[in-house]
């Protein structure tokens, strides 16, 4: 087996000035598991003088050759030829049926927050094939705000977590094991009341009510718990006779999630105090390629947010930057449709790159938000994403990104096709919070 300094050192000449570089490379090796040391399937780069030349798909030419015109032949064709790879080849192929499902309210506080904000929590309901899943709803609407622009937002842990509040319900899901803590309160991959408020850090309410907006939250794992096994969450309830997992070109756990986002939509719609609300759409890391996702798939979300995104998010997928596609499908192979897992080591050969994944959402105004030391999400690929998709916002008269080189760190663009790349790691901050609601004003208060 080939060792870490062997991979390092072999076939490069390094200077007293690259050791930053090898201190930053070994240990995100140490943290992301990643390298030939460690049994995972390659070392990745992280250099950008390593970037290879590479070649985006066009956006604007038609399957036949032709140049996009116009905005009828966008909505018309090539949206319709673009949407169809990434359902075949990439995130998979929802359901086309329905489901039973029901809501209801289970509880409501109108004092919440200091009197600031309702407070809701909402059951959704879906049966099936004699199944049953529930996905749990936590919303605070601020009281002085009618059908105020919301902010839907998938969370890693449980409701709870986001506030600590121990009228919350505790999820009773498969929860994830942070490595290396003992500080989530989750125990056997179940929560415990040690995780209340312990993500509160990326969930400023009392900032968000007080900036006349609202705040609804679910549960991931309620969806689909995240590991490769298809026996449980959302996709049995979908199975036809005789399946026990989704076909090649079905939807993986990011469609799933993506899916329950739309699902939640339907409650914000239902609730009185939100049916006309704005929606805006944000998600970290994974669940930042499921907003982007959902965003396409559905409509009536006004607004997605992507925060540090990365690979199969924003991140441009031929930059080999970061995280890769075969990295990516070796430790989740469970996220994307099988049929993705054939351009592992072949980016290049498939039909698609994220800035098409962004310009399927033209004309709504689409975030899309780096960390200067997140280079595990290739910032710059990320800005690239929303760079190159531009021109499908300009058949709208639209504003994207018009400069090839990303702006400076904590020098926010808010066009519509807004980005910024601030100081620090792989997290949400109040900075990132405040660019967010400063977009959707920007946008919402025209």
């Amino acid at each position: 087996m080939k060792t870490l300094s062997t991979l390092l050192f072999r076939n490069r000449s390094y200077r007293y000035q690259d050791i930053p570089q090898l201190i930053y490379i070994i240990t995100v090796l140490s943290i992301f598991h990643v390298g030939y040391s460690f049994g995972q399937p390659e070392l990745f780069n992280v250099d950008e003088r390593l970037v290879e030349p590479y070649d985006l798909p066009e956006l604007l030419i038609l399957a036949n050759g032709q140049k996009v015109q116009n905005v009828a032949d966008w909505e018309h064709i090539r949206r319709h030829e673009i949407l169809d790879i990434f359902l075949e080849e990439v995130y998979g192929k929802l359901p086309l049926k329905d489901l039973q499902h029901t809501i209801e309210v289970v509880d409501r506080n109108e004092t919440a927050l200091n009197n600031t904000a309702i407070r809701q929590q909402w059951k959704l309901t879906f049966e099936s094939h004699g199944k049953q899943l529930d996905i749990e709803v936590l919303a605070y609407l601020p009281k002085s705000v009618t059908s105020p622009p919301v902010f839907l937002v998938p969370n890693f842990r449980g409701n709870q977590t986001i506030i600590n509040d121990p009228n919350i319900v505790i999820t009773s899901s498969w929860v994830r094991m942070r490595k290396n803590s003992d500080t989530s309160g989750v125990v056997d991959h179940k929560a415990t009341e040690a995780s209340r408020g312990t993500s509160s850090s990326r969930f400023p309410l009392e900032k968000i009510i007080a900036n006349g907006f609202g705040l609804y939250t679910f549960y991931y794992g309620d969806v689909d718990p995240d590991f490769n096994d298809f026996s449980n969450g959302i996709h049995p309830l979908f199975y036809e006779q005789g399946e026990d997992k989704p076909k090649s070109d079905a939807w993986g756990a990011i469609s799933a999630w993506a899916w329950g986002i739309t699902k939640v939509i339907d409650v914000i719609e239902y609730n009185p105090l939100s049916t006309d609300s704005k929606i805006i759409v944000m998600g970290h890391s994974r669940l930042g390629k499921a907003a982007l996702w959902s965003g396409v798939i559905d409509d009536r979300i006004d607004m997605a947010i992507s925060n540090n995104s990365g690979c199969m998010g924003a991140a441009i997928l031929r930059r080999r930057f970061g995280e890769t596609v075969k990295i990516i499908n070796t430790r989740f192979p469970h996220w994307f449709a099988d049929n993705f897992k054939k351009y592992n080591d072949n980016e290049k050969e498939l039909p698609v790159d994220q800035h098409m994944l962004i310009a399927l959402m033209a004309p709504r105004p689409v975030y899309i938000a780096s960390a200067e030391e997140d280079r595990w999400a290739d910032p710059k690929g990320e800005y690239l994403a929303g760079y190159y998709a531009s021109p499908a916002y300009k058949l709208y008269g639209e504003k994207g990104l018009s400069n090839p080189e990303p702006p400076a760190v904590n020098v926010p663009i808010h066009q519509t096709i807004g980005y910024h790349m601030r100081t620090g790691k792989h997290d949400v901050t109040d900075y990132d919070w405040e660019q967010y609601m400063k977009f959707a004003r920007t946008h919402f208060d025209k």
